[in-house]
């Protein structure tokens, strides 16, 4: 045991010392959008001992989420998926102030969020008009920000990258979000992108397990990484 560190924590400590372990509990994270990239991200925040969540999304869990979403069980059918993830959250780390937000985040809604609160802000949001109303008010507020780029239609979880957008290639919509932040004077943004090609196109993206759970535990790593600086 570390010095009188509980043992949840001890394993971390080995690897971020307990000043980092200090740091990440007196941090607060945002996280919206808590589907197959924002669950993962969000646990992952939780067990590394992060000392407030606010997880926002609007959506409940369907059958359709078992395949990819940490959220989504059969016996969590029907159930908002901030709450629920906010109670996996409490089961993990009780002493993890977690605030569950059940709705969208849109530029109609952004007034509604004191942003002041937090040291850091995820995005893992699947539409463009809110990703870029989340970002430019991270921006103006000064504070850090990651975002998710496109982990539906992909199969191969190692072409994940981590970039500034401005480095982004071959994501279809990264290349939406790279133009649409230069138009707004927004540059040095931090996502999480894929250089696969995608592997089919339509209206309904297809997704697997392995993918958006391993962007959003990159996601988390990249966050925590910053936090404990």
């Amino acid at each position: 045991m570390i010095s009188d560190m509980n043992e949840r924590d001890c394993r971390t400590a080995l690897l971020i010392g307990e000043e980092g372990v200090k740091k990440l509990k007196n941090s607060r994270v945002a996280v919206f959008g808590v589907g197959g990239v924002g669950s993962y991200c969000a646990e992952a925040l939780a067990r590394a001992g992060v000392g407030e969540l606010l997880l926002v999304d609007k959506d409940t869990v369907e059958e359709s989420n078992v395949n990819r979403q940490l959220v989504a069980l059969y016996s969590t059918l029907g159930k908002p998926k901030a709450e629920v993830m906010a109670q996996r959250v409490r089961d993990i780390s009780p002493d993890c102030t977690v605030t569950a937000r059940v709705l969208f985040y849109l530029p109609e809604t952004d007034g509604m969020f004191d942003f002041s609160r937090y040291d850091y802000l995820v995005d893992a949001i699947d539409n463009v008009t809110a990703k870029l109303s989340l970002i430019c008010r991270a921006k103006r507020e000064g504070l850090p920000v990651i975002s998710a780029m496109g982990a539906g239609n992909k199969l191969q979880a190692e072409k994940l990258r981590v970039a500034d957008i401005s480095q982004t290639k071959v994501c279809p919509l990264a290349r939406v979000m790279r133009k649409e932040l230069k138009a707004r004077g927004v540059a040095n943004v931090k996502v999480v992108y894929s250089e696969e090609e995608p592997r089919a196109r339509g209206e309904t993206l297809g997704s697997v397990s392995f993918v958006p759970s391993v962007m959003g535990l990159l996601m988390a790593g990249e966050v925590i990484k910053d936090l404990i600086v």
